[in-house]
């Protein structure tokens, strides 16, 4: 396993992609197992993927591109624009209310970033915001919208751990809702010492208008989650339901979808799926072969001799996600520390549902954490701005939200009341 784990970092340093990395260091790993037969690479990797829960990812990821193109997240961030943008804080407010949305639909972090960044940056800059201001305050937002349902990393979570994929995502809106209040005084006490320019105060006809302009988009995050919640449909049937649905509104309401640029969707939701079936395929290969050599026994037994229980693993288990989810692009480290870290949950008590939620709002952060969050480098993109610059403002924002991360860990009923009031979830323990 040592060989393995070795390999994989070489890979990774040598620019080798993070799928192909994590497969041929398993196989080396397996060549080094006497007796073992190499066939079982094809078995795992398409026993990683065999799951039917799984077909919500190419859904969830073409509803993103649908709605980002298709008329549905510009309108989106318009109402949230008259809805908060007068309030201390700005066009800060904005985006956060903008990414719950948004991200209510598109379930990627990454494409909430582009989406919203892309829309909300160029007016920010307008306003008077730096584009180190502006870039994080959107890298925030989109650490915190990971949390708002649909979520691609609950999705693969639920289905690798048999947790139902709805109460994972009933789960997640009250934690997305408490660090939105915190990011949101958060940025009411930095509007006057940054001088965060305001929107003017609209009428209510103003608001009246946008949010009629914006009835049919909000319409799609309603229906989702209405019917999952409702139990009308599965959240694997509900990605189809907001695909159908982005398509008809996108053509025949809005009328800013193409029939071109709908194949190039449907071209780009095809690669983007590949890769993330690819690379969970071949992280189920590294994740048997820890298993079978005894990694989350020896982590356990180790976790024992130090004491603490359960409030050490969940300290432990922070620490160890920020800067992993940070190198490795997020999913591919919860790929690699699921079968290491999840078994010792299980045997420490610790409540699935909650320890899925608590992964997803770590991986929110890290995503973004400098110097070598992934997203980062997206929003880096669009202000213009530099690493220095941006970090400067991003820190602060990132250490509210590791603080709400803790609050999560320690205070479980947070995540499990709203799926016990729907009747999905009736936590092992309060």
């Amino acid at each position: 396993m040592t060989t393995s784990l070795a390999l994989f970092l070489a890979f990774i340093l040598a620019g080798v992609p993070i799928a192909f990395a994590l497969g041929a260091a398993a196989l080396a790993g397996l060549w080094l197992i006497e007796g073992a037969p190499l066939r079982i690479v094809a078995s795992r990797i398409f026993g990683g993927i065999d799951n039917f829960s799984l077909l919500a990812i190419p859904f969830f990821i073409l509803a993103g591109e649908l709605m980002e193109t298709g008329g549905i997240s510009q309108r989106l961030v318009n109402l949230a624009r008259v809805l908060v943008g007068h309030i201390r804080g700005g066009l800060g407010n904005v985006v956060l209310i903008a990414m719950i949305f948004f991200s209510g639909i598109s379930g990627s972090t990454n494409a909430d970033a582009a989406a919203i960044g892309s829309v909300m940056i160029p007016p920010m800059k307008r306003q008077g915001y730096s584009g180190a201001q502006a870039g994080a305050i959107v890298a925030a937002a989109a650490g915190m919208g990971i949390l708002v349902p649909p979520c691609l990393t609950m999705i693969v979570y639920g289905s690798i751990t048999n947790t139902s994929i709805a109460t994972l995502f009933a789960a997640g809106f009250l934690p997305a809702f408490i660090m939105t209040a915190a990011l949101l005084v958060h940025l009411r006490i930095d509007a006057k010492r940054l001088g965060l320019a305001l929107d003017a105060r609209l009428s209510w006809r103003d608001r009246g208008k946008a949010f009629a302009h914006a009835f049919w988009a909000l319409l799609l995050p309603l229906i989702i989650f209405g019917g999952i919640l409702g139990g009308v449909f599965t959240p694997t049937e509900a990605a189809v339901v907001a695909v159908i649905y982005a398509i008809t509104i996108g053509m025949l309401v809005y009328r800013e979808i193409s029939v071109r640029f709908l194949l190039r969707s449907f071209v780009r939701t095809g690669v983007t799926s590949g890769i993330v079936m690819l690379l969970i395929g071949c992280a189920n290969i590294f994740a048997w072969l820890m298993t079978v050599s005894g990694v989350p026994a020896a982590i356990a037994a180790g976790i024992q001799a130090i004491g603490g229980g359960k409030t050490v693993f969940l300290v432990m288990s922070i620490a160890v996600f920020l800067p992993l989810f940070a190198l490795l692009d997020g999913l591919p480290g919860m790929l690699m520390i699921m079968p290491v870290f999840v078994p010792i949950a299980q045997q420490l008590g610790v409540d699935l549902v909650h320890y899925g939620i608590l992964m997803t709002t770590v991986m929110g952060i890290a995503l973004f954490l400098p110097p070598v969050g992934v997203g980062l480098y997206i929003v880096l993109g669009l202000s213009g701005a530099s690493l220095g610059e941006t970090s400067h403002y991003l820190v602060p924002y990132l250490a509210t939200m590791t603080a709400v991360a803790v609050v999560i860990a320690f205070v479980p009923w947070i995540v499990y009341l709203v799926p016990y009031v729907f009747g999905l979830y009736t936590p092992l323990s309060p």
